[in-house]
């Protein structure tokens, strides 16, 4: 298991989805976001001074910026995935070999393509983790 002891860089970032049953990777990210929240349960009481609280449900979201590329088939399945069933994500913000690996069952809640005549086409892509997120030392 190699971790990193400095910073990470995003260069190194790597985004796979799955294809068939199969780990893909995603081509030309440009970023992606994964945001992993816990609720909280208020417990105070009638006469109380300070509220008290215990621990919820846990939540998380992803969201991927992408430079479109019509023949990449992660892509492709991304493309396709909103309404359809939950698939593999699986991010690595310092690469496959090092830092960490998160992972869980996404449901692709939008896939959006944008162009302009100024810049590339590029597509943005969100999804809801159903499950638990899984995140492993590599």
């Amino acid at each position: 298991m190699a971790n990193n002891t400095t910073a990470y860089a995003g260069t190194s970032g790597v985004a796979k989805f799955d294809v068939g049953g199969s780990a893909t990777v995603i081509a030309s990210v440009i970023s992606f976001t994964l945001t992993n929240t816990g609720d909280v349960i208020e417990t105070s009481s009638m006469g109380a001074t300070a509220r008290t609280f215990v621990p919820g449900l846990t939540n998380a979201t992803t969201s991927l910026s992408l430079y479109f590329v019509d023949g990449d088939s992660a892509q492709a399945a991304l493309q396709s995935a909103p309404g359809a069933a939950a698939a593999t994500i699986e991010l690595y913000p310092s690469g496959t070999s090092t830092g960490q690996k998160l992972s869980g069952e996404m449901i692709v809640t939008s896939f959006e393509v944008s162009a302009a005549n100024d810049g590339a086409v590029t597509a943005e892509v969100a999804g809801q983790i159903t499950g638990a997120l899984t995140v492993a030392n590599l």
